[in-house]
């Protein structure tokens, strides 16, 4: 079984960094496809940032490009989310989400079988 740990988050103001750390466990990370969603209050889950097993691609929703970083350190089962140049509007719940796969990745949250408990990024103006 598959098992998922976010850790990093924390309160910033406009314009500061945090990096997210997932810790898995359960299954080789390079067979999984790694992903990270986030959830505003009130509003959908929804996909921000996702890596392949291999690691060779990667896919951003598009108010995330140029200032998210989704990485993997395949030795250590650590996967980041790199984030900069903060917004208010990036004030969520951000969890880290697996399914098995190497070479592809995918945007819905149905898609992925294993989900982390979630960590909370606030950004303040």
């Amino acid at each position: 079984q598959v098992q998922l740990v976010e850790s990093g988050g924390g309160s910033v103001q406009a314009g500061g960094s945090l990096r997210l750390s997932c810790s898995t466990s359960g299954r080789p990370l390079s067979t999984m496809t790694m992903a990270w969603f986030r959830q505003a209050l009130g509003k959908e889950r929804e996909f921000v940032a996702g890596i392949s097993g291999s690691g060779f691609i990667k896919r951003y929703v598009d108010s995330v490009k140029g200032r998210f970083t989704i990485s993997r350190d395949n030795a250590n089962d650590t996967v980041y989310l790199e984030m900069n140049t903060l917004k208010p509007e990036d004030t969520a719940i951000y969890y880290c989400a697996a399914r098995p796969g190497r070479d592809s990745i995918w945007a819905s949250r149905s898609d992925y079988t294993s989900w982390g408990q979630g960590t909370q990024v606030t950004v303040s103006a």
